[in-house]
């Protein structure tokens, strides 16, 4: 019997194949068609080639010393200034890598691996962004979405990411994410981040300043340092973890630096804090003017809070930075003095002095309708009845107040009018420091506070100038009548009679102590060093008024000058700024040099747009300038400004009270000349070394608050000490090299400047224990 045979069946996988391999092609095709869809357009607008040559982020305007540093930005939301990767600390890069991306040096903008972990399992164990992904976001897609549009947006990403590492290379694109992301407190890019959170260029921090900063990348708002310094300071020890996993640090490093605190140096960048705040706030002024006259080539005109324009400065950091010290040292001492001798009961009107009780409110009233709050309310459509009548309500307020020698705010609840009154009892300050040279301004100080006290006494500020104005009528006589600093003048009383160079009435001005300053005679170098008014007097009626009015024209200053005899004793109001300018002159072997302020300006691609020319002329001659100076060491030797010199120790009042760092003891030759109006209300002093010219300014806002006797309210209590404590520093910091040398004299010098055969009327009473310089008109 024959056996069948059991069939056998072959299953066909063929079919199986073929729909495995179109199901691939497809899905190949689909992620082509949807990445051909993102490129066209279909998900929303992408970013062109140029678009992302030049990404339209904002960029601050950076203003730079002349020593390199960054004395503040210019911008409205965004404070980024762009660094390139050669600018970025080692410890930042290695960071980003090991937290954000750790493929990043393999792949093309999209990682693989990364992509399909995130796929397989939902995101559970990491995203698949890469560093290339986020900064395509950040500069082109914005925020993430939600929805469908969240799965177009990742696509959108995965295109721009690829462009981009076809545009950039890793180290741009590193630096690119570095600049474009804002890590909150005003601190837009790493730039920005890096000084205000540890006051450190962004290539100076550490291993654990990098690792708090990248581990914000996760979400700035967050981990912000400030807000959650327990949960930033977890967030950074992630990092250093990362950091020990990819073997950029070791197990022994991450240790020690996880149990550290966060050692924030948080440092501020706002237009009202930081160092020269006035002068930033004169330099917006001044760019703002620029812009207008111009333009870009297409027509279209900068913007200083966008374009990124760098603004290279004359101002010396570390100058500023010890002017602004000087201020801060020495103001609040003599503000303690002053406010002591304001109390109630010592002055019941303080702090005003020959004023009546109706007087002062009518003052105030006036300065009320001067005021920002009044010009608010106004705007709002109040009455003026209810806006003086909201003067007299108690409101919450922030004022100011020096506490311990310190600048500080407290809460306080008062009345407008009486925190109107209260502002009226701070002394305030102007300062400028000047190479006469070239006319580089070194320093600028417009007042001791910014946010409180806005009113820049520098360059908008101008006040009587006492005594500082008689070096003008001096040269005067000097370059008209060849006069020498040993030539004698009576030193008695004097008059100019009545309609003599317009003069309505006689005019006969005294001395400071009045009968008893008189007798004998005296040279042209102790009267001025102690500033005699009757031979000042003299000299101006010997070369009238309009040759003085017209030198100093010459020499810079442009504030109305009343062409009357009294101008010799500083009857005008004159700025600071114009007064430095002015006294550099002569320094400056007779030419003038107009202050400069900006060196170079150049566009965000390091283009330069502006290159100052200096602006010079000859007003006096060499001879005469250096005899002028001369005259003016005098000050220093024997006069008002004898403080800076000599340490009087046999005085029965302690000048350690009244000056601030006195004694000073400088052995080099100084020019100078202090300067006090009627009633105290100006205290100046301007002082020179060959290479440096400096000029201070104190009083209160208001000429009828002031100190009630000479003692305190004259320029050698209230101005010079500022000028002593600057040049401590200066001197103190051999990098400066400011000069100790002597005036350079003229090679053919004709007028004899050698007084020592010459005898000079030396007053012997106490008035000279402190040198006075009062002005009577």
């Amino acid at each position: 019997m024959s056996k069948k045979k059991k069939a056998t069946t072959t299953q066909d996988f063929s079919k199986y194949i073929r729909w495995f391999w179109m199901l691939f092609a497809g899905g190949v095709f689909f992620v082509i068609l949807l990445f051909l869809l993102a490129s066209w357009g279909a998900f929303g607008k992408m970013p062109d080639h140029t678009v992302l040559e030049n990404p339209k982020t904002h960029l601050a305007s950076e203003i730079i010393s002349s020593d390199g540093k960054t004395l503040g930005k210019f911008y409205l939301n965004e404070n980024r200034t762009p660094v390139s990767y050669d600018e970025l600390s080692q410890n930042l890069v290695d960071a980003l890598i090991a937290t954000e991306d750790a493929r990043f040096k393999e792949h093309s903008g999209i990682d693989p691996r990364g992509t399909l972990r995130a796929f397989f399992f939902l995101g559970k164990k990491g995203g698949a962004s890469t560093i290339s992904q986020q900064l395509a976001r950040q500069l082109f897609v914005g925020v993430r979405s939600k929805g469908w549009d969240k799965y177009t947006q990742k696509i959108k990403e995965w295109v721009i990411s690829i462009r981009l590492e076809r545009q950039y290379t890793k180290e741009e694109i590193i630096a690119q994410y570095f600049n474009i992301y804002d890590f909150l407190n005003n601190a837009d890019g790493i730039r920005s981040a890096a000084r205000i959170y540890f006051g450190k260029e962004p290539k100076d921090l550490d291993l654990k300043e990098s690792a708090m900063l990248v581990g914000m990348f996760k979400n700035s708002n967050l981990f912000s340092p400030r807000i959650r310094p327990k949960l930033t300071r977890n967030r950074r020890n992630v990092v250093l973890a990362q950091m020990y996993k990819y073997g950029y640090i070791t197990e022994k490093v991450k240790d020690s630096l996880q149990k550290t605190a966060l050692d924030l140096n948080y440092s501020p960048e706002s237009h009202r804090d930081g160092v020269a705040t006035y002068f930033r706030e004169y330099l917006r002024a001044f760019m703002k003017d620029w812009v207008k006259k111009n333009p870009k080539p297409d027509g279209t005109t900068y913007d200083i809070n966008k374009d990124g324009l760098k603004i290279y400065t004359t101002i010396d950091y570390r100058m500023q930075q010890y002017a602004e010290k000087a201020v801060q040292q020495h103001i609040p001492r003599l503000q303690a003095e002053f406010f002591d001798q304001n109390t109630p009961e010592k002055n019941p009107t303080a702090p005003f002095l020959e004023l009546s009780r109706k007087e002062i409110d009518q003052l105030l009233k006036r300065k009320m309708k001067q005021g920002e709050r009044w010009r608010l309310l106004k705007k709002e459509g109040k009455s003026d009845v209810e806006i003086e009548a909201s003067f007299y309500k108690l409101a919450k307020m922030t004022v100011f107040k020096w506490i311990e020698g310190k600048a500080a705010e407290v809460d306080t609840i008062m009345k407008p009018i009486d925190s109107m009154r209260y502002y009226k009892s701070f002394l305030r300050t102007g300062m400028m420091s000047m190479d006469p040279l070239t006319g580089h301004v070194k320093a600028w100080v417009g007042g001791m506070n910014y946010r409180h006290f806005q009113y820049d006494m520098v360059n908008q500020g101008k006040r009587q100038v006492g005594s500082t104005f008689k070096p003008f009528v001096y040269a005067t006589a000097i370059d008209q009548l060849h006069y020498s600093p040993c030539d004698e003048f009576p030193d008695t009383p004097f008059c100019i009679e009545k309609n003599k160079y317009g003069n309505p009435e006689e005019w006969c001005p005294k001395n400071a102590n009045g009968e008893n300053d008189y007798g004998g005679t005296r040279t042209l170098k102790d009267a001025l060093a102690k500033s005699v008014n009757t031979i000042t007097a003299r000299l101006i009626d010997k070369v009238g008024p309009q040759p003085v009015v017209d030198l100093a024209r010459n020499l810079g200053i442009k504030s109305e000058i009343p062409v009357v005899p009294s101008i010799a004793l500083g009857v005008p109001e004159i700025s600071l700024y114009e007064m430095v300018g002015a006294y550099s002159t002569f320094v400056n072997k007779g030419v003038y040099t107009k202050p400069v302020m900006v060196t170079t300006i150049e566009d965000k691609n390091g283009t330069v747009l502006y290159q100052f020319k200096p602006e010079t002329r000859d007003v006096l001659s060499e001879e005469t300038a250096y005899v002028v100076v001369n005259l003016l060491q005098g000050v220093t030797e024997s006069g008002s400004g004898s403080n800076l010199k000599h340490d009087h120790k046999a005085n029965r009042i302690d000048y350690r009270k009244i000056i601030t760092g006195y004694p000073y003891k400088f052995k080099n030759p100084i020019a100078g000349k202090t300067g006090t109006t009627q009633n105290q209300s100006d205290g100046w002093f301007m002082g020179m070394v060959p290479n440096l010219v400096t000029g201070v300014w104190v009083g209160a806002e208001d000429r009828h608050a002031h100190f009630k006797s000479i003692t305190y309210g004259q320029g050698a209590s209230m101005a010079l000490p500022i000028w002593g404590l600057y040049m401590k520093s200066c001197y103190a910091d051999e990098t400066l090299n400011i000069s100790k040398e002597p005036f350079k004299k003229p090679k053919d010098l004709s007028i004899n400047v050698d007084c020592s055969d010459v005898s000079e009327i030396i007053n012997d009473d106490s008035r000279n224990s402190i040198p006075e310089d009062l002005d009577k008109f």
